[in-house]
């Protein structure tokens, strides 16, 4: 959990950890077996809502409204609900969950960015999408940037590092650059006026934590978001 964000009353999120299993179908070779993973992280959030409503994330910023469970919402990488009994879930291994909480309109949002999304700004996208659909103020939005890749240790081609302000960015070697994602997210959503928590947890560095930089297999992480 993200310890700003972990005293909130009605909001359940967690991360889970490679204990629990690979969350990722894309290549498993045993989908029941990531599907039985699922479950029990859901168990272990204390979450009755299974099965979890699955953002299919293709790193834009397209984000959905949920009103009851759906297997899988494909093409966005963000999703809104104000419903107890629907749990919001994604996968990651390298790219940062975003949680965002509303505790005056008891609504959330969970966020995938990679460093599309964050040029595509998904995490305002799914602040927009709280406020047209609930009328959430941004100034009452709480934000939890969960663990992903840090700053020391996401390498990237100039291409990349082009498209971000030179704040988040600083050389590394051979021609290479070091992208600070977490920072990047947590300036737009500040930009916007919401209060946002980093774990601070990089998924390289952290060997409980899948990382696609450091094995490149096909393992995940998951993310819930649910009110309770």
């Amino acid at each position: 959990m993200i310890p700003g964000l972990e005293s909130e009353t009605g909001l359940v999120h967690g991360f889970s950890t490679i204990s629990l299993g690979t969350m990722g179908l894309t290549q498993a070779p045993d989908p029941d077996a990531v599907m039985a993973s699922r479950r029990q992280f859901a168990r272990v959030l204390g979450i009755d809502a299974e099965p979890l409503t699955v953002a299919g994330a293709v790193h834009g910023a397209s984000v959905a409204r949920i009103d009851e469970h759906q297997d899988v919402v494909r093409g966005v990488d963000g999703l809104v609900t104000d419903r107890r009994g629907v749990a919001l879930f994604a996968t990651f291994a390298d790219c940062y969950p975003i949680v965002l909480w509303d505790a005056e309109h008891r609504c959330v949002a969970l966020v995938h960015a990679g460093w599309r999304g964050t040029v595509a700004r998904v995490a305002p996208a799914a602040l927009k999408a709280m406020h047209h659909e609930y009328g959430s103020d941004p100034a009452h939005v709480r934000a939890g940037i969960g663990p992903g890749i840090c700053g020391a240790c996401y390498e990237v081609g100039e291409e990349v590092a082009n498209q971000f302000d030179a704040a988040f960015v600083r050389p590394g070697v051979d021609g290479k650059f070091l992208l600070d994602l977490a920072a990047a997210n947590r300036s737009q959503l500040e930009a916007e006026g919401v209060e946002v928590h980093v774990i601070g947890l990089c998924t390289k560095e952290t060997d409980y934590l899948p990382s696609h930089r450091r094995a490149p297999d096909g393992t995940r992480f998951g993310a819930i978001v649910a009110l309770r």
